[in-house]
């Protein structure tokens, strides 16, 4: 189900009261969540339908079950959920091979939180495929633990994919941060109990309790994570 489990931990190598970094992929570390719109717009042209650029805001950050089944019963298109959702991770594996941008800052963070030894999970409401072929460009060495959409009972708005990252790296759900894009993501971190920064890609997140708003993942580092932390 996910990658390398290291041994429980229950804080960081320095000590701090941050136990765990569990980060979003699509529209978070990558700048992909336009690719998935593209492929989704490609296919459906395809079979006659034309997307309403106003459903992009619908179907971002979401399990792809939802998305896709939106996106049919929006067109009223004659494919199945399972035949969709085989040509969109096939589209997006194409995409993804030809070029796939990281967004700025993640390396510096990434790098950063793996020389600290801060335990690092990447949290995704994309298929196990879609994550492996990414985590070739990201680099595996980066996580201790990965969880993927289609690996656990209920994803992304539910809390079970941070629960279940914050379970495999032996970490309370509230000394976990977590960095997400899309307000799907934001709530399932929120919901599973941890301290939530938002980095919004295609639509607009307000920043609340608990929840801090920031405009580009160049704003986030370690003594800010660890800040969060410390002032909850």
């Amino acid at each position: 189900m996910t990658s390398t489990v290291p041994a429980p931990i229950t804080r960081t190598a320095d000590g701090s009261a941050l136990q765990a970094v569990l980060l979003d992929m699509d529209g978070t570390l990558v700048d992909t969540e336009g690719f998935w719109w593209d492929v989704e717009v490609e296919i459906f042209a395809r079979l006659g339908h034309t997307l309403d650029d106003s459903w992009r805001h619908v179907v971002v950050g979401g399990p792809m079950t939802r998305s896709a089944g939106f996106l049919i019963e929006a067109t009223g298109a004659d494919i199945t959920l399972p035949e969709l959702t085989v040509l969109l991770n096939q589209g997006f594996e194409d995409r993804i091979g030809r070029s796939l941008p990281l967004m700025p800052g993640a390396t510096r963070l990434l790098t950063e939180l793996s020389a600290h030894r801060v335990p690092t999970a990447l949290v995704s409401a994309s298929h196990r495929r879609i994550i492996d072929r990414v985590l070739d460009s990201l680099g595996h060495r980066h996580f201790a633990l990965t969880v993927a959409g289609d690996e656990v009972p209920r994803t992304k708005p539910h809390p079970d994919p941070y629960l279940f990252a914050a379970t495999g790296l032996g970490a309370e759900p509230a000394r976990c941060a977590v960095v997400e894009d899309t307000a799907t993501g934001v709530a399932a971190a929120e919901a599973a109990g941890c301290q939530v920064v938002a980095v919004p890609s295609v639509a607009p997140i307000a920043p609340a309790p608990g929840r801090t708003v920031v405009g580009s993942l160049e704003e986030v580092d370690l003594p800010f994570l660890r800040g969060l932390i410390s002032l909850r």
